[in-house]
């Protein structure tokens, strides 16, 4: 893809995730993700039902009565999008590969961090990280952002999610709201890295996946090649029993999945690249509120 065709698209992406950040989730975002904590606003004076552990002793000197500290929620976020960058995220439907939503699911996420001056930061891992984009504030930063997922050519196409959750853990100080964009077809096991790091940080999982995962298509001999090993082979999809046992495969992985997320206190999303992921993220953001 050359600069002009890369700029194009980084274009409409940003006038497709503003129109949706702005219309759709500007009220949704806000009550879904909280800020950090509570902030000093004020002092008011003394009402009775007040707590006297919140009575500012020094004002209350001053002005000879009782006067109380006000504090409101702070909002100011760390927003941080892990996205997986693996092969397997190059495989889609017509309409889109799981790479293409990814990149406008984070996209519209993004922008509706900026409206709330959240600072936003990136992970790019695989089976390693391969890069880190420190948070920070601004529309600038933001379509520097979406530029890097749609030119990104990672050093390794396999997956490892444990490593990213682990990298998460450790490189971030302070607690933030952390997207974990994946396909989850990785090779170790991260429940207990995910419980850790959800421990210290706001973790949200959202899925993406091949409509193809779920239900094969009845097209006859087909060829499938794994984008992460290169392994390639042929597969007779009109037999109903394969179909079968592919269909069984997928709900019994979806189950462990979602064991998986719920063990570690993880919210979480799955979303087909034929799906209205506006759809799934209201929920999504309705469930958290």
């Amino acid at each position: 893809m050359d600069t002009q065709d890369i700029l194009k698209k980084v274009r409409k992406i940003e006038i497709k995730a503003r129109g949706l950040s702005n219309n759709i989730f500007a009220g949704q975002y806000h009550s879904a993700f909280k800020g950090r904590g509570m902030a000093f606003s004020e002092v008011r004076e003394y009402q009775y039902g007040d707590d006297i552990r919140d009575i500012d002793w020094n004002v209350s000197a001053r002005f000879h009565k009782p006067y109380v500290k006000v504090y409101e929620e702070e909002r100011e976020l760390t927003v941080m999008l892990i996205i997986d960058v693996s092969g397997s995220l190059d495989v889609g439907t017509q309409k889109a590969t799981k790479r293409e939503v990814v990149t406008e699911i984070a996209a519209t996420l993004a922008f509706s961090a900026i409206q709330n001056n959240d600072k936003i930061g990136v992970i790019f891992f695989s089976d390693k990280i391969e890069k880190y984009i420190p948070p920070k504030k601004g529309r600038k930063h933001i379509l520097f952002i979406i530029r890097e997922m749609l030119d990104f050519h990672p050093e390794s196409r396999k997956t490892d999610v444990k490593m990213a959750v682990e990298f998460l853990t450790s490189v971030l100080k302070r607690r933030c709201t952390a997207f974990l964009m994946s396909d989850f077809y990785t090779k170790n096991e991260f429940e207990n890295a995910l419980t850790i790091c959800n421990r210290k940080h706001d973790v949200v999982a959202v899925q993406v996946y091949d409509p193809r995962a779920e239900f094969l298509p009845n097209v006859g001999l087909m060829r499938v090649l794994d984008a992460e090993t290169g392994h390639e082979m042929y597969i007779d999809t009109s037999d109903k029993r394969l179909r079968n046992a592919h269909h069984a495969y997928w709900l019994n992985r979806q189950k462990m999945l979602k064991e998986t997320f719920t063990r570690s206190n993880v919210d979480n999303v799955s979303i087909a690249t034929n799906q209205d992921y506006v759809k799934a993220l209201m929920q999504l953001f309705a469930m958290r509120s």
